[in-house]
């Protein structure tokens, strides 16, 4: 996957996408006292602004550097290094589908093709109901289950291509078992 050149001089305001509200800086703001500079809260503010928003806006990212006090591309550096961070609108539910050589070995390719098939997206890409996106990642650490895939945080182990469908029909396929850490919910 490659990304588009952008140019933040030739960008239209409609182009840069929705903002960070009140309570949303003050959420990042929150995570200043945990770090020896506001620079090193990059991640949680990235983090925290996709919660929010849906994905990291060009609008968001400059209001990031602008709160840590740093270059926006320095922020643009970070949201295009890792494959987390979205740079357009996602899916109600991100499929994050492992690639690693165990999940091949076990059957992987068949159940990306499944899941495209069946979603009509590749990699990075979503559906046209706004339901599902699509992303490949290195290793989801479950080579032992392997294929695996995520659906937001919840883990799915020894998918065949034939689960696909019935994983997909699932209302809940993204509810996780077990609670969330409070270190990052904190405060909510």
């Amino acid at each position: 996957m490659s990304w588009k050149v952008v140019d933040r001089n030739q960008v239209s305001p409609d182009q840069l996408g929705p903002g960070l509200s009140a309570a949303t800086r003050e959420k990042i703001r929150g995570f200043f006292s945990r770090y020896p500079t506001k620079q090193a809260c990059l991640l949680p503010a990235l983090h925290i602004a996709q919660d929010q928003i849906g994905y990291c806006s060009l609008r968001a990212m400059r209001e990031i550097a602008e709160l840590l006090e740093i270059a926006p591309s320095q922020v643009m550096d970070v949201v295009t290094f890792y494959t987390h961070f979205w740079t357009h609108p996602k899916g109600r539910k991100v499929i994050v589908l492992c690639r690693s050589i165990s999940c091949e070995l076990m059957g992987g390719k068949a159940v990306r093709e499944a899941i495209e098939r069946r979603l009509g997206i590749e990699d990075h890409e979503t559906s046209a109901d706004g339901e599902y996106s699509l992303m490949m990642e290195e290793c989801l650490a479950g080579c032992d289950h392997a294929p695996c895939l995520l659906i937001n945080e919840k883990m799915h182990k020894c998918v065949r291509p034939e689960d696909v469908d019935r994983i997909l029909a699932d209302a809940n396929n993204d509810r996780l078992d077990i609670p969330r850490s409070t270190t990052y919910d904190a405060g909510k």
